[in-house]
């Protein structure tokens, strides 16, 4: 049983740092393949696509009639939100799935470890594809890694709150996502030592495939490994056995406005919190994942700087991701966590803000005719870094704050939902929008819009509940030495 030390003294809830960074082993690979996949793939369907319909790579096109490679984004926007189309459908059934299964590896790390499994084969065979203009081939190499990473990424999302009370989740989700940031982060280093933009540069003979292979072979590596590590580590059915009752303290001292019965209907408070949650969440995910998606076109196309440096952007702003995840939960423990993501909301608005007056720096460097990086981007990604990990430590915590511990693969699915919708739209908004205005400076703009309206519905509809006071257990305990 959990301890009581006297009737008015907080109770003692146990955080488990080191069982907690094991769970985040599954965040790591999500993150990694994640990185990669975001970071070339599209560069490789802009360019693709250029040699199909102009007859040029996109470095000729670019070099010739710029403004055709404004052309094809929209094209490229449309292939990207197929993708996330397909796992807006899959996360919410795999949520549900997951729920009811009954397994003795557990409910969640079958699909984790099929999807991980599927996925690791898969993803060496988009730039495989590509290299050898193979649209239909890569395409469809495209959509097995999505859907089976939807299979993977719901359940494995779904494991830390499965094993962690309520009032401990926002700060597990630090850890967890420091874990996954650690994974993005090795993707970047790779980024920097195989410069996608040397290949996209070069004249087609000239072309190396290993520069784009080994980024994608060394990531479905790792994530198998992680995946073993997570497997070999967290026994499910086990822990939740011995977690019952610590689960069901967290449960009574939960930051909802009534309490949570599954026997009754959703209260209205509480479905009127959720449904504002993730409204504000799809406005954001909006703006981060349009961001996510062309920074990399930005980078090479408009900037017309080299490729290394998207790398270098993304590692900064991990490391000002990864400061904003370890602080994250002690904030919202003290303004809760509705003032933290509106805090990290604004914070991400003031960067685009300065993004929108970033401009190529006409400082020729290298001998492709390459510009020098604006340093000021840098800032701008450092800021959206630290703002946005705010945002995301606590969104998902107050989403599955909403339901009990039978329910938490299909809240995690309602989460997802609203990410990965956000994700099927902006990439084609964008296309159209870059098409239409002709102008790579609708990317800050557009994004700023967003991050502003996510603000004024977040902080306008969602109530601040703090949850019960808890004492998290201190010292050797807490890092799991007792098990």
């Amino acid at each position: 049983m959990i301890p009581v030390k006297e009737k008015n003294a907080p109770v003692a809830l146990r955080l488990n740092y080191k069982r907690t960074a094991l769970i985040g082993f599954a965040f790591f690979g999500i993150l990694l393949l994640w990185q990669v996949y975001d970071s070339w793939c599209p560069t490789f369907l802009t360019d693709i696509f250029a040699r199909n319909i102009y007859g040029l790579t996109s470095a000729e096109l670019k070099a010739s009639d710029p403004d055709k490679i404004l052309n094809v984004q929209w094209i490229v926007g449309i292939i990207m939100a197929c993708d996330n189309l397909a796992a807006l459908i899959l996360l919410p059934i795999f949520g549900n799935l997951s729920d009811k299964t009954k397994t003795p590896i557990g409910k969640r790390m079958p699909y984790i470890l099929t999807g991980t499994f599927v996925s690791a084969v898969a993803f060496p065979f988009i730039p495989l594809f590509f290299h050898y203009n193979n649209i239909v081939g890569m395409v469809i190499a495209m959509a097995i890694v999505l859907m089976f990473m939807m299979m993977y990424r719901n359940p494995a999302v779904a494991l830390m709150p499965d094993i962690t009370p309520k009032p401990l989740r926002a700060k597990a989700n630090g850890i967890i996502n420091i874990m996954g940031y650690f994974g993005g982060a090795f993707a970047t280093v790779l980024g920097l030592f195989l410069v996608l933009s040397k290949y996209i540069n070069a004249p087609m003979a000239e072309r190396n495939i290993w520069t784009i292979e080994l980024p994608f072979i060394i990531a479905s590596v790792l994530m198998v490994i992680s995946a073993m590590v997570l497997f070999a580590t967290i026994k499910e059915n086990k822990l939740a056995e011995e977690l019952k009752d610590e689960m069901a303290l967290g449960e009574s001292l939960a930051a909802v406005e009534t309490p949570i019965d599954d026997d009754k209907p959703m209260s209205r408070a509480n479905k009127t919190m959720l449904l504002a949650i993730l409204g504000a969440e799809f406005l954001w995910f909006m703006s981060d994942n349009a961001l996510g998606t062309y920074i990399g076109n930005y980078v090479i196309y408009h900037l017309q700087s080299v490729s290394s440096a998207t790398m270098i952007l993304t590692i900064l702003g991990g490391l000002a991701s990864v400061v904003g995840f370890a602080i994250a939960g002690g904030i919202a423990d003290k303004i809760g966590r509705k003032w933290t993501i509106s805090t990290g909301l604004a914070i991400t608005f003031a960067g685009l803000i300065v993004m929108c007056f970033v401009a190529p720096t006409g400082r020729a460097v290298g001998e492709r005719g390459e510009f020098a990086f604006p340093t000021l981007l840098y800032a701008v990604w450092v800021l959206k870094g630290f703002g946005m990990a705010l945002v995301h430590n606590c969104s998902f915590p107050m989403v599955v704050e909403l339901c009990s511990s039978r329910k938490i693969g299909k809240f995690t699915g309602y989460y997802y939902a609203a990410s990965m919708s956000a994700q099927t739209v902006t990439p084609v908004l964008l296309g159209l929008v870059l098409n239409g205005t002709k102008a790579w400076r609708a990317l800050p703009v557009y994004a700023a819009i967003l991050t502003c309206l996510s603000f004024a519905v977040f902080t306008s509809l969602v109530k601040n509940i703090k949850a019960g006071k808890v004492a998290n257990v201190k010292g050797l305990e807490a890092l799991g030495a007792d098990d």
